[in-house]
């Protein structure tokens, strides 16, 4: 994996995961397609080694994460993860997931093809989803006699619903792309070959935001979920108490915005 020098601090040899560098916006790619780019040990490390590194680098506002087509991810190379007859190896149990929910990064899921199991978790892991229309979402933990274990019963449940969850996770059956934007897995489906300007776009406006609002509105988020809607309340209350409005800087923004809107409409 190779990028620029101001990359995230993602410049780091690892199989079967390519990243770039640009502009704010630092891109990783699960490459493996010869086995529908399932998970090794090292590239889950690589994940969470580029995720915490972007978080540590102010130049780095967004991250993208999809996959070499025709798959985002088959989830854990399972070949590798459950070891033979030798037992699980050293670091089958590690989680990028978890390193995705805690970071203060953006992360866009450019899901661009298949996303199962361990990588429907990934997914589910990040600040939201854009999905190809030939997008396939499944769970097959149970199917294959295994339990979730980087999240997948507390967040598919929280974005599906409870009862398609159920069935995602009993029965292991995909649901696609248009099923995962009705139900909320997904916010957008768009064109497969769309898929990744599409994403390019939103990060670069995510990018254009002002830093700080961007920082306050996604701790807010991360705060406020799952807790009593008092409690979320009186969290945003009292960011708004510590939040310095800087006067001069929105009016330069809300002009900026309001004359781009402008030539749209001419």
């Amino acid at each position: 994996m190779t990028a620029p020098s101001s990359d995230g601090g993602a410049g780091l040899a690892v199989d079967g995961l390519r990243a770039a560098w640009a502009e704010g916006v630092l891109e990783l790619v699960l490459d493996r397609p010869g086995t529908r780019n399932a998970l090794t040990i090292g590239m889950r490390r690589g994940l969470i080694r580029a995720v915490r590194a972007a978080d540590a680098d102010d130049a780095t506002r967004v991250v993208v994460l999809t996959g070499t087509d025709p798959a985002f991810s088959a989830g854990v190379d399972l070949t590798e993860s459950l070891g033979g007859e030798a037992g699980s190896p050293s670091g089958a149990r590690t989680d990028p997931a978890a390193a995705l929910r805690v970071t203060r990064t953006s992360v866009i899921a450019a899901v661009n093809g298949l996303c199962y199991t361990g990588a429907l978790e990934l997914a589910l892991s990040c600040s939201f989803v854009l999905s190809s229309d030939r997008a396939r979402y499944a769970d097959t933990h149970a199917a294959v006699g295994l339990i979730a274990g980087w999240g997948m019963s507390a967040l598919l449940p929280a974005a599906v619903g409870v009862r398609l969850a159920r069935q995602m996770m009993l029965t292991g059956e995909p649901i696609d792309a248009s099923t995962a934007l009705r139900a909320g897995l997904a916010t957008e489906v768009v064109p497969h070959d769309r898929l990744l300007p599409r994403a390019r776009e939103v990060a670069a406006a995510i990018v254009a935001a002002h830093p700080g609002a961007v920082d306050a509105t996604l701790g807010l988020l991360s705060a406020g979920e799952g807790v009593p809607l008092v409690h979320a309340l009186g969290l945003e209350a009292q960011a708004v108490v510590q939040w310095r409005t800087d006067a001069a800087e929105v009016a330069r923004r809300f002009a900026a915005r309001a004359g781009r809107g402008a030539g749209h409409k001419r």
